[in-house]
């Protein structure tokens, strides 16, 4: 019997579930795009919350700031350009 063994855990239920599953490049990047412009649904926010890592936040940002930068300074260099 199980019951009576004390190396053997207990089942429960949160050891059962299998591992919440990472975020994609794609979903890091839309959190990021609409954290970006302030647009992100509560539900939204909550799901990110649940797959997305800090690491992937904090390079998603970095990325998404660098790409932001870059933009500005092309579209600056395009208007003066003239």
């Amino acid at each position: 019997m199980d019951a009576d063994r004390p190396d053997t855990p207990p089942k429960t239920p949160a050891t059962d579930a299998a591992p919440p599953r990472g975020a994609g490049p794609l979903a890091v990047a839309s959190a990021v795009l609409g954290s970006f412009l302030g647009i992100r649904k509560a539900r939204d926010l909550d799901a990110d919350a649940r797959s997305i890592t800090p690491v992937q936040a904090i390079i998603g940002g970095l990325v998404g700031a660098a790409l932001l930068v870059v933009g500005l300074i092309a579209l600056v260099a395009f208007v003066t350009r003239g």
